[in-house]
């Protein structure tokens, strides 16, 4: 095609692919435990914050997403008996997130599913190509 030109040089699509193929990878991984990416980033957070109970709010601030996809990803998780909502007692507006006892073993198998992709990324580019590789698509992602 005729774009494939443009694409081989636009790191804007580079990016984008490949995040497309990480989420594929991840969701591999998670399958065993029936769980998309982000709801594995999210067992992961709760699991790494404990005792302190995260609110969803925190969640879409550091994964850089909308409130409203993390708010679909908890009620997912919910359903599925991981975690649990309590209504914030400093501000009964909010909500604050706590794994259950299955939440929680299910992150410690997250855990071990992220472990091992780092591990094979590392193996495959190198650990100073990888963490050069990152700097740039954060100063790629700062531009914006």
């Amino acid at each position: 095609m005729r774009i494939d030109a443009f694409l081989s040089e636009s790191p804007m699509f580079a990016i984008n692919r490949a995040a497309r193929r990480f989420n594929s990878l991840a969701t591999e991984a998670l399958a065993a435990d029936g769980l998309t990416f982000l709801e594995g980033l999210v067992l992961t957070a709760i699991f790494f914050e404990a005792p302190t109970p995260l609110k969803p709010s925190e969640l879409a601030e550091t994964f850089g997403m909308t409130r409203g996809n993390v708010s679909h990803c908890v009620s997912s998780l919910e359903a599925k008996g991981l975690l649990q909502r309590k209504i914030d007692p400093a501000d009964a507006r909010a909500y604050q997130l706590a794994l259950k006892p299955a939440g929680k073993k299910c992150a410690l198998h997250v855990i071990a599913a992220f472990d091992k992709l780092q591990k094979e990324f590392e193996r495959e580019v190198g650990k100073t190509a990888l963490a050069e590789t990152l700097k740039t698509i954060r100063k790629l992602e700062a531009l914006f």
